[in-house]
């Protein structure tokens, strides 16, 4: 299936906020459908299901590409929620919309992919991209390349940066300075669930 390209507050107003995905609040605040506001009761493996898809929406991904990050998660060792979550944030999409140089994960992943964005000095144009520590990111020495930045600067997504990144607004240039903690995760997500979702899968 491939990247989902259809209205984005009706995902917000079935899932709940999800920054990556949208910056508009729905004027409705019950899920969308003839039937949105007579919802039953969920059963665990919706709840499961939900969880699984606010990660998979926000962070613009296909089913399958997911689960291939769920599988490197859990071979990493430790909590298998918890670096799943650090290898969807440390993507250079989703850190270039922590940035602020895209008010949301799509509109970096299109800055990424028209060759804006570069790490190290050379023009990165793969938005799945690990950020690892140490990684300078900057933008693009050309015109139309700091226009966008500078203009997506001005309106950031996210108010705050998180502390695992550090930003100079005037040279609009970032450091990682190493793996995101938890509690700056901007998404409110239940891993374990996405976790128990897939395990129950396989």
């Amino acid at each position: 299936m491939a990247r989902y390209r259809g209205p984005r507050l009706r995902i917000v107003r079935r899932l709940g906020e999800l920054p990556g995905l949208s910056r508009k609040s729905p004027r409705k605040n019950y899920p969308p459908g003839q039937h949105g506001q007579a919802r039953k009761k969920k059963t665990e493996y919706a709840v499961r299901l939900e969880e699984k898809q606010k990660l998979r929406f926000n962070y613009g991904l296909t089913e399958k590409k997911l689960l291939r990050y769920v599988k490197k998660a859990r071979r990493a060792g430790g909590s298998t929620g918890l670096v799943l979550l650090q290898l969807l944030e440390m993507r250079l999409d989703n850190t270039i919309f922590r940035l602020g140089f895209g008010p949301t994960i799509p509109s970096a992943r299109q800055a990424v992919n028209h060759g804006h964005i570069t790490v190290n000095g050379r023009v990165v144009s793969i938005p799945s991209y690990q950020c690892r520590p140490g990684d300078v990111i900057g933008v693009r020495d050309r015109d139309a390349s700091k226009k966008l930045i500078e203009a997506n600067l001005e309106f950031p997504g996210l108010a705050n940066v998180p502390s695992h990144l550090e930003l100079d607004k005037a040279k609009m240039e970032a450091k990682v300075n190493s793996v995101i903690e938890r509690e700056w995760i901007a998404l409110n997500v239940n891993e374990l669930l996405v976790v128990e979702y897939y395990s129950r899968q396989a």
